[in-house]
């Protein structure tokens, strides 16, 4: 990794160096790298390419793996509606508030970066020394990054020119027009059918692009393509060929992926291998992943900090009570009808009996008594007297007992559960328990949050960090993996009127049986299986709808996409889902809320934590009122604000518009200020 890096930077350093040629004699000099002569043999390309791979962590994607989630693909979630700022407190989601205003530049109208060298790169395949395979195999590469940046642009601003070589100061493509979101679409899909067709088997390293990741693309783009037309109404006479066409490469993908991987269990006996995708040291070689981004420490020092944060008071990344009632109980049932809910009045009886990927993206409650350590127990806790307090201390113990023998990867004993409780910092302090309140008794400075509901899907006890020092994250994480295929795949078929217990055997209950969840039956899925579904908003209701007002969704479609926001839940889907679904209203135009909580678990003094009457009006907890949900922000709709039309697409930016007079705006960002 580090050699090419290296390359690739003195490749780039050279082609900059040489920029204002002259041409003399009209001959490249040989001694030094130019754009020339740089681009003649089969490694100088795949020197050029390495940089290109800095855009699975750019922060313009919603999925970026970038340092931490909570900068990169979490903010995307938390965009949604489907985690929670500790920053948002009393100020709600920017969405749902009305403080999207008007930018002079960025925005992510980029046309530069990624996609420049792309273009830079393709441009000079034809002229190179490369055998056709060769040139084939980086034409193909070069497609597959112009499209994933271009499938970025058309996502955000719909309309946009098509730019398909460098620009330079006398390129007349620079004043170019927004071309027919739908042409520029199908350009994409065509680039990526040649790439999957094309890009050649040679060993670049590991992990790089082959052609199981075009086709992971091609299953990604054509859906979220197809949906986005179908709910907002654009042109359907292609909308079945994308679906088609998404089912047809997601079924190639399931045929060479067709195992999950399962970590510590098996089948019969579900593991940690949904906890362990985030957590690992190596994906190299793990079932289901197609594309990581490889943290190796060593090298290029190459590290990333979600852990790091999430263990100290920089983790402000949580949940509200509504995503989580979204998770079903084990027996694959809502918590509207399944009796094994236990309700929603103490948080043990919360995470009791629920899907296990809850307790893996959310801090489950527990409690202990802290202690002085000694030579006979070095532990500076002790369980308390009350068996609920340990059950989840229990539960991730046996996770972390766990066998590891025949498993993939370079794992010891202490890795394998990834999460242990109760939780410390880097400097072993203890949280004594969760949930862990800001301004709560007892309360620790970090770990902490206003709903209750802590986030910690990239912990781990393993990884290598210091207080406000190196923080030194090695675990790697997934691009493109084959829990993300079948959920296109099933969504895919249901748009096609294809969806039966066949299809969700093959996708849904495949994510299923690794947790231990029961399967989906769809012939028990009705009206009546989830009262509370999500709905969708024709564009025929407007701006700022409650969100009770919706079109009640099929309840089957509502199951399938309930699974998909829980499996992939802080990766970063959540914007481009609730824009593509017009769902937006349904997840942030509501009142958000915390736990249920009592008076007795906040400092009786503080006023600053609220309960919500039965108003939504916060209440003091030093008031008449002694236990409640616990207030987070107001009601958007009753505060006069809510999602808009507009917020569907970007607004180009003023300033490219004032460059570019060819430009139109996107609508309702007009006159925005």
């Amino acid at each position: 990794m580090k050699t090419k890096i290296y390359l690739s930077a003195i490749l780039a350093l050279g082609l900059g160096l040489t920029a204002c040629n002259d041409d003399f004699l009209e001959r490249a000099p040989k001694t030094e790298l130019t754009e020339e002569n740089a681009f003649q043999s089969y490694d100088n390309f795949k020197a050029f390419a390495w940089p290109l791979y800095e855009m699975f962590s750019n922060t313009m994607f919603g999925t970026a793996i970038s340092g931490t989630g909570q900068g990169s693909c979490y903010s995307a979630d938390i965009n949604a509606g489907w985690m929670y700022s500790r920053g948002q407190h009393l100020n709600g989601n920017s969405y749902a508030m009305g403080r999207i205003t008007s930018v002079a530049s960025g925005n992510g109208w980029d046309f530069s970066g990624g996609l420049r060298r792309a273009n830079i790169m393709l441009s000079h395949i034809d002229d190179s020394n490369m055998t056709q395979e060769e040139k084939d195999h980086w034409r193909a590469v070069g497609y597959f990054f112009h499209s994933y940046w271009y499938i970025e642009l058309i996502n955000r601003f719909g309309d946009v020119p098509w730019i398909d070589k460098p620009l330079t100061d006398e390129s007349e493509e620079r004043f170019a027009s927004r071309e027919d979101r739908i042409a520029v679409a199908d350009r994409v899909l065509e680039r990526l059918q040649w790439a999957e067709q094309n890009i050649g088997t040679y060993d670049d390293g590991t992990p790089t692009i082959n052609q199981d990741c075009v086709q992971a693309l091609i299953s990604r783009f054509t859906l979220r393509e197809a949906t986005w037309r179908k709910y907002h109404e654009l042109d359907q006479s292609g909308v079945n060929a994308y679906l088609n066409e998404c089912v047809r490469v997601s079924e190639a993908l399931m045929a060479k992926y067709p195992n999950l991987y399962y970590g510590g269990g098996t089948e019969t006996a579900p593991g940690t291998g949904y906890n362990e995708m985030w957590s690992t040291e190596s994906l190299n070689g793990v079932p289901g992943i197609i594309l990581f981004i490889q943290y190796n420490g060593t090298g290029d020092t190459r590290y990333h900090n979600f852990s790091a944060l999430e263990h100290m008071d920089s983790g402000n990344a949580e949940m509200t009570q509504d995503m989580v009632d979204l998770y079903l109980c084990t027996d694959g049932k809502t918590i509207s009808n399944s009796p094994l809910y236990e309700g929603d009045k103490t948080p043990y009886a919360t995470f009791r009996n629920r899907d296990p990927r809850l307790y893996y993206v959310v801090m489950p409650p527990y409690r202990v008594t802290a202690k002085t350590p000694t030579s006979d127990d070095p532990r500076s806790w002790e369980y308390t007297d009350n068996p609920d307090d340990r059950y989840y201390i229990d539960l991730l113990g046996a996770d972390m007992n766990s066998s590891n023998e025949g498993e993939v990867g370079d794992r010891t004993a202490a890795q394998y559960g990834m999460k242990r409780l109760p939780a410390q910092n880097w400097t072993a302090q203890l949280v004594s328990s969760v949930p862990n309140f800001i301004d709560g008794v007892g309360a620790t400075g970090f770990v902490r949050g206003y709903s209750g509901y802590y986030f910690w899907k990239g912990w781990t006890t393993w990884e290598k960090n210091m207080n406000g020092g190196i923080m030194q994250n090695t675990s790697d994480k997934p691009v493109f993996k084959i829990e993300e295929v079948l959920l296109n795949y099933a969504e895919a078929k249901w748009e096609l009127g294809q969806f039966d217990q066949t299809v969700a055997d093959r996708s849904i209950n495949l994510l299923r049986d690794r947790v231990g969840v029961a399967r989906m039956v769809v012939s028990e899925i009705n009206g009546s299986f989830d009262p509370n579904r999500g709905k969708w908003y024709p564009k025929s209701l407007g701006d700022k709808v409650p969100w009770q007002s919706g079109e009640d969704l099929d309840p089957v479609l509502w199951e399938i996409r309930r699974e998909r926001i829980v499996e992939l839940m802080g990766e970063g889907f959540g914007f481009y889902d609730i824009r593509r679904w017009r769902m937006a209203p349904w997840f942030l135009n509501r009142q958000h809320k915390g736990m249920w909580a009592t008076q007795d678990m906040f400092n009786a003094n503080s006023g600053s934590q609220y309960f919500m009457d039965g108003s939504g009006n916060p209440v003091t907890v030093t008031g008449s009122q002694t236990e409640g949900y616990v207030y987070l922000e107001a009601d958007p709709i009753a505060a006069g604000q809510g999602w808009q039309e507009r917020y569907y697409l970007y607004q180009i930016p003023t300033t490219e518009i004032l460059l570019n007079p060819a430009l139109t705006q996107n609508p309702g960002w007009e006159d925005a200020e």
